[in-house]
């Protein structure tokens, strides 16, 4: 298995950005790791999510400290090493990989006279670019108004504040205070329409557990091929691009399943390493579908260093409460890979518990749904039936759910049956014409049936 080195992905990011005829901003990178931590692949996420921003990264700066320093993040030697790379290059933006104060926001701000930003608002204006049904864009618009709430003065620094003295006292103090005040309320307005939204989701949910059509969930790293994925099981048309965040929207589609039927696969935005908080509350909305899903289908990126990217989602999944829900790992891309082929790995008692597969040539996909349809038909009924001739509506029924693999008649005029199905299925055929699961059930079996087969179904 090949693995490209964490630079040689930034490089190849940075190439992309400069071959681009748009006027992208010149940014300057920096990311400082503790002592203690390991070097990681995070950089080169961080160049990926700049370009993906629409900036080129045109400097790395990196370094180490055991902790952060109050007033700057970074030392004394590590700011005149930036300035110098803002002048040289010309930068007008500087993008830390951490997040930072208000306080040390405006400090740096003050050294670099550019704009300085950190890894969450970096996000969110990825997120607010990529955003286009109407609950993407409330939640993004929430996300950045409590970001913005604390960083307010930087707009109004030009404007004097309150204080004694004739002609010192200027608008600064109440403006900042009127624009706080629009804020709250512009929040509140928004939570409103959330909350809405959320209860528009719930009715769904609740139609689509009354109808039993269970929901399966797409998670994983950003950039994994979730996208690519979702459009080669259900032939929609969702936009795929190799970039950080292409998806925002959640999409929903019906896929049939083998012995299951409808289920209700779905297509959700991509985790990442140290994702913010306040993005986690404001898609709240959007991983409730994920938290109730029968199934999660993680795709892993298989052609990248994914362990550490597994344990981010395995995180994120936590904080949703979503850890304890059923999972497959789908380790995708396996076309990248110099050897590898399409299997389903097992556990000691044979479920599935990953599968291998490539969702740009197809490769495996037919593994993934015969492992789908075993993790979600667990109740699976294989048995023989045998029905009279009064019985051909309940003939109908196994036949318009696809359930008999196979039928002949006996000698004496009845219909034996081979069929498959699940077993809420077969009660919910019985409930609908009108019989008792048990008296049902001992009147559609028979003793005759051909010897070696179980004519009993429960």
């Amino acid at each position: 298995m090949f693995f490209e080195h964490p630079e040689n992905n930034a490089q190849a990011a940075s190439h992309r950005a400069l071959q681009d005829n748009e006027i992208r901003e010149r940014a300057v990178l920096v990311d400082i790791h503790g002592v203690d931590q390991p070097y990681s692949e995070s950089l080169a996420e961080l160049n990926e999510l700049v370009v993906s921003a629409g900036a080129t990264p045109i400097n790395h700066i990196t370094g180490s400290r055991s902790q952060p320093h109050p007033k700057t993040y970074i030392g004394s030697g590590k700011v005149e090493e930036i300035r110098q790379a803002i002048q040289s290059g010309q930068a007008e933006v500087v993008i830390f990989n951490h997040g930072l104060s208000p306080t040390q926001e405006r400090n740096l701000e003050r050294e670099f006279n550019c704009r300085v930003l950190d890894r969450t608002a970096l996000i969110l204006d990825i997120f607010a670019q990529r955003a286009r049904s109407h609950e993407g864009k409330l939640q993004v618009e929430l996300a950045q108004l409590e970001y913005m709430s604390t960083r307010l003065v930087r707009g109004w620094i030009h404007l004097k504040r309150q204080k004694g003295g004739i002609g010192l006292r200027g608008p600064g103090e109440t403006q900042l205070e009127t624009d706080r005040r629009l804020l709250r309320a512009r929040i509140r307005s928004i939570l409103k329409r959330l909350d809405k939204v959320r209860c528009q989701r719930d009715q769904g949910r609740r139609a689509r557990q009354r109808a039993e059509v269970p929901t399966v969930s797409l998670v994983g790293y950003t950039n994994a091929g979730k996208s690519s994925l979702f459009n080669r099981l259900t032939a929609a048309e969702v936009y795929v691009a190799d970039q950080l965040f292409a998806t925002l929207d959640p999409t929903l589609r019906r896929l049939e399943l083998a012995d299951i039927g409808s289920v209700v696969l779905m297509d959700t935005v991509g985790f990442i390493r140290n994702l913010p908080h306040k993005l986690i509350d404001a898609f709240q909305a959007t991983l409730q579908e994920t938290s109730t899903a029968a199934l999660l289908l993680h795709v892993v990126d298989a052609s990248a260093e994914h362990r550490e990217r597994i344990q981010q989602v395995e995180t994120v999944l936590a904080d949703i409460n979503a850890h304890h829900l059923p999972c497959l790992l789908v380790y995708n891309k396996i076309d990248l890979l110099d050897y590898s082929q399409a299997r389903i790995e097992r556990d000691i008692s044979g479920k599935p518990i990953a599968v291998w597969i490539s969702a740009h040539n197809g490769s495996g996909v037919n593994l993934l749904l015969q492992a789908m349809a075993e993790l979600l038909g667990d109740d699976i009924l294989h048995q023989t039936m045998l029905l009279r001739p009064y019985q051909g509506q309940l003939r109908a029924r196994l036949y318009a759910q696809g359930s008999v693999l196979h039928e002949h008649m006996d000698e004496n005029g009845q219909w034996v049956l081979d069929v498959r199905l699940q077993k809420k299925a077969l009660l919910k055929i019985l409930s609908r014409l009108g019989l008792d699961a048990k008296s049902g059930l001992s009147d559609v079996t028979d003793k005759s049936c051909p010897k070696g087969q179980d004519s009993k179904l429960f």
